[in-house]
């Protein structure tokens, strides 16, 4: 399915991340991946990278500095003459922004929150804006859907929601340049970023609870799947979305009652 394909994947930082397993599946399906890591994790990033088929670069790049945008542009056209994907698997949020009360999280992580996790979409976007081919490229970001307020997550999903709405706004001007971009709203998975999250668990037993399809919390390869599915030309139609990955939680109005209860 994406054989020949040139796709930069970052956010790698474990095996157990939503941006390996699908590195590992898009290696599977054809294409040829490259990775990205925070300078500060590259040891893991590259441990991780070990595990997957063939000798994988792993690029430094800090979402929130200004310059690593144009670096990363650069290093990728040194390898490659195009660039086809890209995952945008970035986020985060310091503590006191996604729990406790909402309005006790101190500005300046609110805006740390916002540059890691929300504008570093666009300034992967422009990334492949620049190196796509004349046939168009996709651009995938790892979303958790924002349509609700949770118990927990708080300035973070103040910040899915912005995401969602740059996905719209780089959907309407990148698409003439045949450069589609979407998300995939992934349920709640057991990765590194996950065990920052208070109240995870409660995440978990919702899921258990609501979600019409048996949800496994340890598998990402369904989440990995649809991103691929995204990159691939069978999705050339597809821009401005938000596919839900879930187990059909986010169409649930109500916890489905157990049988006989």
């Amino acid at each position: 399915m994406l054989n020949g394909k040139h796709i930069l994947v970052t956010g790698v930082v474990t095996t157990d991340s939503i941006a390996f397993a699908v590195a590992r599946r898009a290696q599977q399906l054809g294409a040829e991946v490259l990775l990205t890591g925070l300078p500060r994790d590259l040891d893991r990033a590259r441990a991780a990278a070990a595990q997957l088929t063939g000798d994988i670069d792993v690029i430094p790049f800090d979402a929130t500095a200004s310059d690593d945008a144009a670096r990363l542009t650069a290093t990728i056209a040194e390898r490659w003459e195009r660039l086809d994907g890209a995952l945008h698997a970035i986020a985060f949020a310091p503590a006191d922004a996604l729990a406790g009360p909402l309005l006790n999280a101190r500005p300046e992580g609110i805006g740390l929150a916002f540059q890691t996790s929300t504008v570093s979409l666009a300034a992967l976007a422009a990334a492949v804006n620049r190196l796509a081919p004349p046939s168009g490229a996709s651009l995938v970001g790892l979303d958790f859907d924002a349509g609700a307020a949770w118990p927990v997550y708080n300035w973070m999903g103040v910040c899915k929601a912005g995401l969602e709405s740059l996905n719209r706004y780089l959907a309407r001007d990148l698409g003439p340049a045949g450069i589609r971009v979407n998300l995939v709203a992934a349920g709640p998975i057991h990765t590194r970023a996950a065990t920052g999250i208070p109240g995870f668990e409660a995440l978990l037993d919702a899921w258990a609870t609501r979600s019409p399809l048996r949800w496994d919390p340890a598998d990402s390869t369904p989440v990995a799947d649809a991103v691929c599915f995204l990159f691939s030309d069978l999705a050339r139609a597809i821009t401005g979305e938000i596919l839900h990955v879930d187990g059909g939680y986010h169409a649930m109005a109500a916890p489905l009652r157990q049988q006989g209860s």
